[in-house]
C-alpha cells in the first residue's frame, strides 16, 4: 500500500490495508494520526487543509526508510508541521480576499478533549483566533512548544530556523499570546452557565436576560464567507449584539454541542446546520460570540472529531 495508495491510511474511504497485518509505516501513521491532525489543525484552524496536510505527510513518510528513523512520532511530528507551515503561508495571502470576518473551522469534539485542559484552551476559538495574530513561523513554533513539548532542536529541524532563532520566536510568541489570549483558563462548568442562559433568553426572546449575561464590550463575529449572510465587520457591544441576536428566526433550534473543547450552539433551521455559535466568556459574561454561518466549513459538525497530543 505504502507505495501505491494515494489516500491517507485511517482517512475516511482510504483502505488502510489488504490484510489484518498492515506494513510498520501504515502503523506507525495510524498510530499518530489523531496527534498529526491536531498539530495541523491548530497551525491552520481548519479541518480541510489539515486534512490536506495528513495526506501529504503520508505521502512523503510512505517513502521513508524504517531503520533510519530513531523517533517516529517526532519524526512524523516534524513532516506535518512542516507542510501545515509551507500551508499557512498560503492561507494567509487567501484569508486576505475573504470576505467578512474570517473565524476557524468549527469542530464537533469528544468529552475527553475537555478533560486536557491545555488541549481544550488551544484549540478553542478564542485562543485559535489570538494565534492568528502571530506570523506563521511564530504560530509554528508556539504550538509546537507549548502545546505539544517538543524539543527546541526538534522544532528548529521543522521550521527550518537555527536553534537560537527558535528559542528568540518562542519568547516572542508567548509574550504576544500572553497580550492577547482570554484573561484566565474558564472552565467548561462556567461556560456552559453562560451558554444556557443565552440560549433561555434568545429562545424567548427576552431582550433583557440576554444585556445581563453579555459583557458591555463584546464582540460578535460572524462568519458567511461571502456564501450566506452575515455582518461583514464586528458587531460591537452589547446593545448592538442584542439587536442582531433578536433578529433569529423562532423557527430555529438551538442544541447544546461540545465544539473545540467547550460547549457551544448549534443553530439548525429546517433540520439543517445553519450556525454554529462559540463564544468566550470572561468573568461569568460573554465577551466574545463566533458565529460560524459559511457552509464549506461545517461539514465537521456531523461526526466527532478525536483530538489528541
Amino acid at each position: 500500500m505504502a507505495g501505491t495508495s494515494q489516500t491517507a491510511p485511517g482517512d475516511r474511504g482510504g483502505d488502510m490495508s489488504r490484510d489484518d497485518r498492515p506494513d510498520p509505516a501504515t502503523e506507525a501513521f495510524v498510530a499518530h494520526r489523531n496527534l498529526l491532525f491536531t498539530v495541523a489543525y491548530e497551525m491552520l484552524g481548519s479541518a480541510a487543509d489539515a486534512e490536506d496536510v495528513l495526506q501529504e505527510t503520508w505521502l512523503r513518510w510512505a517513502g521513508v526508510d524504517l531503520d533510519t528513523v530513531r523517533d517516529r512520532r517526532a519524526y512524523l511530528v516534524r513532516v506535518a508541521a512542516r507542510q501545515a507551515l509551507s500551508r499557512l503561508r498560503t492561507l494567509g495571502r487567501r484569508k486576505e480576499s475573504y470576505v467578512g470576518p474570517w473565524l476557524p473551522e468549527p469542530l464537533l469534539t469528544s468529552p475527553d478533549v475537555a478533560e486536557d485542559v491545555v488541549l481544550a484552551d488551544s484549540v478553542s476559538m478564542a485562543m485559535l483566533l489570538v494565534l492568528e495574530t502571530l506570523q506563521p513561523t511564530e504560530r509554528a513554533v508556539f504550538v509546537l512548544r507549548e502545546v505539544f513539548d517538543l524539543d527546541y532542536d526538534e522544532i528548529a529541524e521543522a521550521v527550518g530556523k537555527s536553534l537560537a532563532a527558535v528559542r528568540q520566536i518562542a519568547h516572542r510568541a508567548r509574550a504576544h499570546v500572553a497580550a492577547r489570549r482570554p484573561r484566565g483558563v474558564v472552565s467548561p462548568a462556567a461556560t456552559r452557565d453562560a451558554l444556557e442562559a443565552f440560549q433561555r433568553a434568545v429562545e424567548t426572546g427576552d431582550l433583557q436576560r440576554l444585556l445581563d449575561v453579555l459583557a458591555p464590550d463584546v464582540v460578535l463575529l460572524g462568519d458567511g464567507g461571502g456564501v450566506v449572510r452575515a455582518a461583514l465587520e464586528p458587531v460591537v457591544g452589547a446593545d448592538r449584539v442584542t439587536d442582531v441576536l433578536g433578529r433569529i428566526s423562532a423557527a430555529t433550534l438551538l442544541q447544546p454541542a461540545q465544539v473545540n473543547g467547550y460547549p457551544a450552539l448549534v443553530f439548525r433551521l429546517n433540520g439543517e446546520i445553519d450556525t454554529v455559535m462559540a463564544v468566550r466568556v470572561d468573568d461569568g459574561l460573554i465577551t466574545g460570540l463566533y458565529a460560524v454561518r459559511n457552509p464549506e466549513k461545517l461539514s465537521h459538525m456531523e461526526r466527532e472529531t478525536t483530538l489528541h497530543r
